[in-house]
């Protein structure tokens, strides 16, 4: 880090993305953090108190990502709620799949860094699941779409899916019949909001 740049948490957690992609979460340390930066321990301490709160921090940063692009789609676009609903799930699968695919070290990393922070990971559990509500009572208020309690149909629509974002499914997602049996479930669910 050169001597005028400020040191910023912004900047403290690119850097611990940067060590854990290199070290992985068991070998990676502050230490390690503040060697890249050019900066003592200490200082990454000033902004983080300790090395579980920076890790916390990173998680939820990467967790974050993908709620600011999954809120961008929904955004006004004045398309039917059914698509919008379907572009959502795709889109939360291609973002998990592509993670997973992409960088699978970091992946790694990540599902280890979410088991330690269940709090962080509930959160953005509900986040999303908020962003599938609101397209449900979308749907419901233009009458494309049937259901009585729109939080609990938005919970249930993210239960059912599971099988393409939750990393635990993550080595099927390579299966080359994986698009296919997502567009069967995503299907049916979409066919039973719109029964009436």
């Amino acid at each position: 880090m050169a001597a005028t740049e400020t040191l910023t948490a912004e900047r403290i957690l690119e850097a611990t993305e940067e060590v854990l992609r290199r070290y992985g979460p068991a070998k990676a340390t502050v230490v390690d953090v503040a060697r890249v930066l050019g900066v003592s321990h200490g200082s990454v301490y000033r902004h983080f108190r300790t090395k579980a709160a920076l890790r916390e921090a990173v998680t939820e940063r990467w967790l974050s990502r993908a709620e600011v692009m999954l809120a961008e789609l929904i955004a006004g676009s004045g398309r039917p709620a059914g698509e919008k609903l379907a572009s959502w799930f795709a889109a939360l699968f291609e973002a998990k799949r592509h993670k997973a695919g992409d960088d699978p070290e970091l992946f790694a990393t990540y599902g280890v860094l979410i088991d330690e922070a269940s709090g962080v990971v509930e959160e953005h559990i509900e986040v999303l699941i908020g962003q599938v509500r609101e397209i449900v009572e979308e749907g419901v208020r233009s009458g494309e779409f049937t259901a009585p309690d729109p939080a609990a149909t938005a919970r249930a629509l993210f239960d059912a899916t599971g099988r393409f974002h939750d990393p635990m499914y993550a080595p099927e997602w390579r299966r080359p019949t994986i698009e296919a049996e997502f567009d069967a479930v995503l299907g049916l669910l979409l066919r039973g909001l719109r029964a009436a």
